[in-house]
Order: C-alpha cells, then sequence, then structure tokens
C-alpha cells in the first residue's frame, strides 16, 4: 500500500508514493507519469515556491478535466493556462516529494500571519488526552482572525482544562500559532464519510457574534 493525492477534477490521481522506491511518511510522493506539478505563490497564483516553502498546488496532464459541467465562472478560477488549481496548499521538498499542508480556504489570516489549522491539528493530536480535534480561524477585532480549538477528549482522559491545552501548544508552536480559546466538546459534527465539518464550526461561531 502507497500514500496517494487526488480529486475528482483529476480522474482523481495526480501523486503516488512510489510501490517501489523511496516513500516519505507524510507524504503524498511524486507526480505520476505524464503529470506535472507546482507549488505557486497564494496570491499571484503564478510565482513558484522555493524548495520547503508552502503554496498552491497546481496540477498539469491527461487526466485533468476540461472544465465543470455548465459552470463557466468556477471553471475559469479552477483551469487557468492548462494548469488545474487544486485549492490545497503543499510544498515540495529536495526530492520533488510533495506534502500537503492544508486547505487554501482554511488558511487562518492573523495579524497578517498565514497559520494552517492542520499544523495546529497535529500538535493537539500529540496531547494524550485529545481523542478529535479541529482548528478554525474565527473573527476577532485586533486579530482580524485568531485561533480556536475544539477538542473531543478521549473517554478515559483526566481532567484537562483550557489553559493546559493552549500551554501545551505553546511550548510546541510560534506564539501566533497558538489557539487563544479551546471549547471542549462531546461530539463534533461530521460528514457522512466521518470527515469534521469545520465549516459548520465556524458557522456556528459566527451566529454567536450576529446574536
Amino acid at each position: 500500500m502507497v500514500d496517494a493525492y487526488g480529486l475528482s477534477e483529476a480522474s482523481p490521481v495526480t501523486h503516488s508514493n512510489p510501490v517501489e522506491g523511496v516513500q516519505k511518511p507524510g507524504s503524498m510522493g511524486l507526480p505520476i507519469s505524464g503529470t506535472d506539478c507546482k507549488i505557486v505563490d497564494l496570491v499571484d497564483g503564478v510565482t513558484e515556491m522555493k524548495t520547503n516553502e508552502p503554496g498552491e498546488l497546481i496540477v498539469k496532464g491527461p487526466q485533468v478535466m476540461l472544465g465543470y459541467w455548465n459552470r463557466e465562472e468556477e471553471t475559469k478560477i479552477a483551469l487557468r493556462d492548462g494548469w488545474l488549481y487544486t485549492g490545497d496548499i503543499a510544498y515540495m521538498d529536495e526530492d520533488g516529494y510533495c506534502f500537503i499542508v492544508s486547505r487554501k480556504k482554511d488558511v487562518i489570516i492573523a495579524s497578517g500571519y498565514n497559520i494552517y489549522p492542520r499544523e495546529v491539528e497535529e500538535i493537539l493530536y500529540e496531547h494524550p488526552s485529545v481523542q478529535e480535534t479541529v482548528v478554525c480561524g474565527v473573527p476577532d477585532s485586533y486579530r482580524g482572525e485568531t485561533v480556536k480549538a475544539f477538542v473531543l477528549l478521549t473517554e478515559d482522559s483526566v481532567q484537562v482544562t483550557e489553559q493546559e491545552l493552549i500551554s501545551f501548544c505553546r511550548e510546541r508552536l510560534a506564539h501566533f500559532k497558538v489557539p487563544t480559546s479551546v471549547e471542549f466538546r462531546e461530539v463534533l459534527p461530521k460528514s457522512t464519510v466521518g470527515k469534521i465539518l469545520r465549516r459548520k464550526l465556524i458557522e456556528e461561531e459566527l451566529a454567536k457574534l450576529n446574536k
């Protein structure tokens, strides 16, 4: 078994770790035969990022779609000069292996810093009492957005406080990435395939502000 990456718009695979050869933990591997990829600047969508610098993953190949059916505007956004803009943030190492960092739409911008929720979530998952977690950007009057973590504790966990988890993150993350609040949940909203619905939690936070 190997890790791979793809999306519906690319029929659906663009990258895979080699069956025989180097497999890097956490990597989605190398572009498959006949497929090109780049990591480009999140703002201009053109400038190629340096090795190990995150940006938007774009791909080109025979498996890429021709466009969305009867959705011309969405097609113009996704397909540019023959490249499919995946909406995923990734970086490429010195050997050409790609690593997913986050979804572009999930990036938290706090005080001008780009914060990738997945990075914070991976730290929280290191805590022995955390069973599930999801990190979101919520509105903040000073920072624009700030980091909030929603956490489901393990059944056999000892009591953990919000401040303990924040301190745990502070020891392992840059200060601007540390959650400013933690909300404990008995259940986290999920899709029919078990994916935690980050957008649902953001909508709940916005609803609180609009009351």
